[in-house]
């Protein structure tokens, strides 16, 4: 991170910290991690997580068919506007492999290696989504065999049919192969660690409505910052987040500081020094370039997250700072 002002401060009168948020602002612009169960399929996990919190709008960042269980971020107020960041994350798959007699272990080997690297991916007509052929890279590995049953590993691109791998391991070894079990343990960077299940949400929620404890509450809904933690930062100042809030571009006087070795064109998470994401926007101009300019725009918002009374217009300040 390269300092562009070291004397820059933020005021005390207006936005705040996200660990500083009322459970209600953290809904506003949240994420939680769900431990799908078998049964419902991840809409209707999404409807009851909504039910419970009591709110209109929750949303999910990536389908899972309703007999596979796992890891289904769910996406609650602003935070639906990155929901294909979220369904763009790999994934990471358990599943278990049945056949109708004992698994040749070395031909399985060599079938589920032909099935790693780039691969046409057919859904089946079962499919939660709308059948489309397409290729996706995956990395497939055999975790144990057990007579008929065989465990199997897959991490891949974000859209792939992992019913298609059983299928397609069929085809390879000669018989019929079926997908008994499948859970997603990993999506981007949550995994099985990161979730709860729906009853430890709805007692959280009873104990935050009914007794006034947010302790629970507060470590299942996770504010919108961390959906974002894996791009460059750029921190501005307090004006600048006002202005941008209100749809202006970041101008070269609002940075703080800046990441290095950015280039044009390239995604960037644009921070107050309280932490709270303003905008995802795009580099209009190179880090170096920055350091040399004492005016001009730097980067244009695509996203704006920021509410935009947080910080005040301070359109003239924001550049003149």
């Amino acid at each position: 991170m390269i300092t562009i002002e070291s004397d820059a401060k933020t005021s005390a009168a207006h936005g705040c910290s996200p660990n500083e948020r009322s459970v209600e602002e953290l809904l506003e612009a949240g994420m939680i991690v769900i431990d799908k169960p078998p049964g419902p399929n991840s809409h209707q996990v999404s409807a009851w997580a909504r039910d419970i919190l009591g709110m209109e709008k929750l949303g999910h960042g990536g389908t899972l068919d309703p007999f596979a269980t796992g890891v289904l971020v769910l996406l609650s107020g602003r935070a639906m506007r990155l929901t294909k960041k979220v369904l763009a994350h790999d994934k990471t798959y358990v599943g278990v492999l049945r056949a109708p007699s004992n698994f040749n272990q070395e031909a399985l080997e060599r079938a589920i290696a032909q099935l790693s690297g780039q691969v046409y991916n057919v859904p089946p007509e079962v499919s939660a989504v709308k059948i489309q052929v397409r290729s996706r890279n995956m990395e497939t590995t055999l975790i144990d065999v057990d007579g008929r049953d065989a465990a199997i590993q897959v991490t891949c691109e974000a859209g792939t049919y992992i019913r298609t791998l059983a299928r397609d391991l069929g085809l390879l070894l000669g018989h019929p192969i079926e997908l008994k079990e499948l859970r997603r343990t990993k999506s981007g960077r949550y995994s099985e660690s990161h979730c709860v299940t729906l009853q430890d949400l709805k007692d959280a929620v009873w104990l935050w409505k009914e007794k006034g404890e947010e302790q629970a509450i507060r470590k299942i809904v996770a504010p919108i910052e961390s959906l974002v933690v894996d791009l460059p930062a750029v921190v501005v100042k307090d004006g600048a987040a006002g202005a941008i809030a209100h749809g202006a571009p970041l101008m070269r006087p609002g940075i703080i500081s800046i990441e290095e070795n950015l280039e044009r064109g390239d995604t960037v998470r644009m921070m107050t020094l309280k932490g709270e994401l303003v905008s995802m926007g795009a580099m209009l101009t190179r880090t170096e370039m920055v350091q040399e300019m004492e005016s001009g725009e730097v980067a244009r918002p695509e996203l704006v997250f920021l509410p935009p009374e947080t910080y005040p217009r301070a359109w003239k300040k924001a550049q003149d700072e």
